[in-house]
């Protein structure tokens, strides 16, 4: 009995909550008994029970959220997976760095940043160069080979040494905090550091750092004295005595103060010289040891005022700094985005020169000749002392002068009283020139009466008249095309770009002076086989040539200078005064060609003037080599008043546009060509941003169709890309301009009022091409002969343009009848538009009732579908009764056999044991499940029972 006790105690501890219930339902006060033996602390394993019994009763009942949690556990566990994975991927260890230089260059390379040793042989050495660098700059790896030039021409002088700055895990890159690579730095002894920020070129290089090594110039004769004061550099000179002492009182802060200047210029614009003779030291004013002299050009030198600062290198370097006079300056752009042209550009017109540049050769002939021309040029008061340097410098160049000045000039014979006209102008044509074949000067003088040149009026004129005059000299260059003569011709014309209304033009021939500066031509000065006479009185001529680029050989003609040949001082005498400006043409000759020198040439020297205020700039002809005559002149003629310079134009490749078109492209090179032919010509002025322009394409391929090609020409110029004269250019886009035959000077402007058709393009060509709609020239009056030919080319054009007419109004017909197949097949497409709309629309309503059709199906599915969750939650209920039910009926029959049991044994034990034995089990509690003393239950009956308690466990 003790076994079926403990069994069913721990049957009922072990059991579940229902289980539970039913034995204390069915025991009666047994099962009261149990319930109120357990302990208090059972409640919360209670609620646990009850939580997990839920739990898997809302899982038996809906399985899919058991599945999508089963399924959100195991993707949440492969992310968290995946991700620490990934994760130990991320940092990748840093490759090793290698070296960055050869094993057998001369340039000790720390490629693993090693920062302290760099510093421990600068300590050692008495010049070191670092060389910071990053292993992926495209600027660093270019600099290595220059870096190893240079090392190789001064590595027993100076230690170079290559630090790699970009390893993370050196001392360089924690220590140094570059914003750019690579950076080269200049150590002497205990100064430093010195950044050298010029070209990457080992010439460069190698010229700075010779500059760190002897920062001083020993100066030990006369001679050497001037080529340094003579020198376009400023240059300061300290005076020393080395008798008393071998390192004299403020010596190691003047070389203290050169190192100073190398700081901030990495050319040493400032230069710094030491003179230890005092016999030298007395030529520029130099008395005490230790002195500072300051010396310049055009104002007064200066002595450092010792006595009211403080001499220390510093102060040196400052004051030599702020009192400096320059007057001609190194420029060095370093090809991004700067505004450093832009500012000097800003203080007035410049004058650049574009030389080849060696900064390791001892000396520099062309640079000599520059630099005497900017001294003649500043040297406004007559300096005595400018004077002398540039005797000391004309005797050097005194052999490259000698060759060029043996031969006597020409003289010119000037009319009086056009050379005394404040209004005249001497233009000097190049001898491949078209009007040079017979006349090579010409005196242009502005005049308002078409009388003879001897009574030519002088009127206030100014520079844009006497350029007005000289463009339209340039129109009608033909009228001086006769049999060569050493008369003078004079010739009055009409001018419709000038205020005035006439200028006179008188050319001659002379012989020319030099020839060595001007190629000349086999046949340059023959004369023509037929003489033509003034362009009035031709209709056809020979197609000019482009205009001459004049600068105006003035050392061919000195005589020819209009009282401004004295050159000395020239820039106090102007109103537009050049700054100077060298700049090495080997590195920056891309800016030399964007200004217009030539792509291909052997000689890369070129100069050019930029003068941004008036928007204008000037070359040198390319065809002159570039030296002092040839620079005096540029000067002269870009400062007198009437510059007979031409602003130099830039447009597009001619090569690129093909020729056989409809409609001619017109560029820079081409303008005169095109427009100066001996045909009408018709220039639209476009621009490729011009949003409106190419609409009218059609209207002028049209127009060129029905024009015929061989007397008159259509074209168009992108003013956006081609530069021309001012007078040519215009204020909108697009302007259409007309220039007649014979008649270029009265070029007419298509009226801005008036659309731009085909037919008002032909009224307008018709109307100006007609010789009688334009004013007759009372000087010259057109022939008879001329008038009747212009007559047949009219009737011969109106007869063109009638057969062209017929052709489009055949065209148009045609145009019509398709017109009108093209409407029928438009109304036919209409109406079968309009029956497909329909039926879309049927479809579009029938689609409507599918779809609400759908959506009533899909409700009732969805109440059907809730109908069915509810029956099966209560057959679910009813099987969960039904099971209660039979385990409540198997303990009912387990406790009627039990009774039974106990009845059969109590009667038999009655019968079978004396009275005392039944008096002492009569005690045994009531409740109990069998007696005392009584065989369990049998095998039959016990195994049902635990089979049945199992499948409830198993339920649960």
């Amino acid at each position: 009995m003790s076994e079926c006790g403990g069994r069913a105690g721990g049957g009922g501890s072990s059991s579940s909550d229902d289980a539970e219930e039913e034995r204390g339902g069915g025991g009666g006060p047994a099962g009261l008994g149990s319930l109120s033996a357990a302990p208090a602390g059972a409640s919360s394993a209670d609620r646990l029970r009850r939580g997990l019994r839920g739990a898997s009763l809302m899982a038996r009942r809906r399985p899919e959220l058991l599945c999508g949690a089963v399924a959100l556990g195991c993707a949440l566990l492969l992310a968290l997976k995946f991700t620490c994975s990934r994760a130990k991927d991320v940092i990748i260890p840093a490759k090793p760095p290698v070296s960055f230089f050869s094993s057998r260059s001369p340039v000790l390379d720390l490629f693993q940043g090693q920062l302290d040793y760099a510093e421990h042989v600068r300590r050692d050495s008495e010049v070191v160069l670092l060389f910071f660098y990053a292993p992926w700059c495209g600027q660093s790896i270019a600099a290595r080979a220059e870096i190893e030039q240079a090392a190789s021409q001064l590595s027993d002088q100076v230690l170079f040494v290559a630090i790699n700055c970009w390893w993370n895990q050196g001392k360089c890159r924690k220590q140094k905090h570059f914003f750019y690579f690579p950076v080269i730095y200049l150590y002497h002894r205990s100064f430093g550091p010195i950044e050298y920020k010029g070209p990457m070129s080992a010439v460069y290089i190698e010229k700075f750092v010779r500059r760190v090594m002897k920062p001083l110039l020993y100066i030990p004769s006369q001679s050497e004295l001037l080529d340094f004061l003579s020198d376009y550099e400023p240059g300061v000179l300290g005076y020393f005595e080395f008798s008393g002492s071998p390192q004299p009182p403020g010596y190691l802060t003047f070389f203290t103060s050169a190192l100073h200047s190398l700081k901030k210029d990495y050319l040493g614009t400032i230069r710094f010289g030491v003179i230890t003779n005092k016999h030298l030291a007395k030529l520029v004013s130099l008395v005490h040891s230790g002195s500072v002299y300051l010396h310049r050009h055009f104002n007064t030198s200066l002595v450092f005022p010792r006595e009211v600062i403080n001499y220390t290198a510093e102060n040196i370097y400052k004051w030599a700094l702020e009192n400096r006079e320059t007057f001609l300056r190194w420029l060095w752009p370093h090809g991004g985005k700067s505004l450093l042209l832009n500012n000097e550009l800003k203080k007035g017109p410049a004058l650049f020169l574009f030389i080849p540049f060696n900064p390791l050769a001892e000396s520099h002939p062309l640079i000599d000749e520059i630099t005497e021309v900017a001294l003649e040029y500043n040297n406004c008061h007559g300096d005595q002392v400018v004077e002398r340097l540039l005797q000391h410098l004309q005797r050097v160049d005194a052999p490259v002068f000698k060759s060029l000045v043996s031969e006597p000039p020409a003289q010119l014979l000037d009319p009086p009283l056009i050379t005394v006209s404040p209004c005249c102008n001497t233009v000097v044509l190049p001898q491949w020139h078209s009007i040079s074949r017979t006349h090579n000067v010409c005196e242009l003088c502005v005049n308002q009466t078409a009388v003879g040149i001897s009574s030519v009026s002088v009127p206030q004129c100014s520079f844009l008249e006497m350029a007005a005059a000289l463009d339209s000299f340039y129109l009608k260059e033909q009228a001086f095309y006769h049999v060569i003569s050493d008369n003078m011709e004079c010739s009055n014309f009409l001018s419709s770009y000038s205020p005035f209304s006439y200028y006179t033009a008188c050319c001659r021939t002379i012989n020319r002076g030099v020839t060595g500066l001007i190629d000349s031509e086999p046949d340059g000065f023959k004369s023509p086989n037929i003489a033509f006479s003034s362009l009035e009185k031709e209709c056809e001529v020979d197609t000019p040539g482009s205009i001459p680029h004049i600068e105006e050989n003035r050392h061919v003609f000195p005589e020819v200078d209009m009282s401004s040949t004295n050159f000395t001082g020239l820039s106090c005498r102007t109103n537009k005064t050049l700054n100077l400006y060298l700049l090495d043409s080997n590195l920056f000759w891309l800016y030399a060609e964007r200004l217009g020198a030539p792509s291909s040439t052997q000689v890369k020297e070129f100069a050019a003037i930029v003068d941004v205020k008036e928007e204008s700039h000037y070359i040198l002809d390319p065809n002159q080599a570039l030296m002092k005559f040839t620079l005096e002149s540029f000067i002269q003629n870009f400062s007198i008043l009437y510059s007979p310079l031409k602003r130099h134009l830039i447009g597009s490749d001619s090569a690129q546009f093909p020729s056989q078109h409809l409609i001619t492209e017109v560029t820079t090179d081409t303008f005169w060509e095109v427009v100066l032919q001996k045909q009408d010509v018709l220039l639209l002025y476009y621009a490729q941003w011009c949003g409106f322009c190419p609409s009218l394409n059609h209207v002028f391929i049209q127009l060129a169709r029905l024009l015929p090609a061989d007397t008159i020409t259509v074209a168009r110029i992108d003013v956006s890309q081609n530069d021309l004269p001012w007078e040519f250019m215009v204020d909108r886009l697009p302007t259409v301009l007309f220039f007649p035959c014979n008649r270029k000077d009265l070029s007419v402007k298509y009226p801005e009022d008036l659309p731009i058709t085909l037919p008002n393009l032909l009224r307008f060509i018709l109307h100006h091409s007609d010789p009688a709609s334009v004013p007759q020239n009372l000087a010259n009056p057109p022939t008879k002969e001329c008038l009747q030919s212009e007559a047949v080319l009219q009737q011969g054009h109106i007869s063109h343009l009638e057969r062209e007419i017929r052709k489009l109004r055949a065209e148009i017909s045609t145009l019509q009848r398709a017109q009108m197949q093209v409407e029928a097949q438009l109304s036919s497409a209409r109406r079968d538009e309009h029956r497909l709309r329909r039926r879309q629309q049927t479809l579009e309503k029938q689609h409507s009732l599918l779809q609400l059709h759908s959506e009533q199906l899909q409700a009732l599915y969805e109440q059907k579908t809730r109908e069915l969750e509810e029956v099966a939650q209560k057959l679910q209920e009813l099987a969960d009764a039904s099971e209660n039910l039979l385990t409540e009926n198997t303990w009912l029959k387990i406790l009627v056999a039990t009774m039974e049991q106990k009845l059969e044994g109590k009667d038999g034990a009655e019968n079978l044991t004396p009275p005392e034995e039944v008096h002492s089990d009569y005690p045994e509690p009531s409740g109990a499940p069998w007696l005392l003393g009584s065989t369990p239950p049998p095998a039959n009956i016990s195994s049902p029972l635990a089979a049945e308690r199992s499948n409830e466990n198993r339920t649960d």
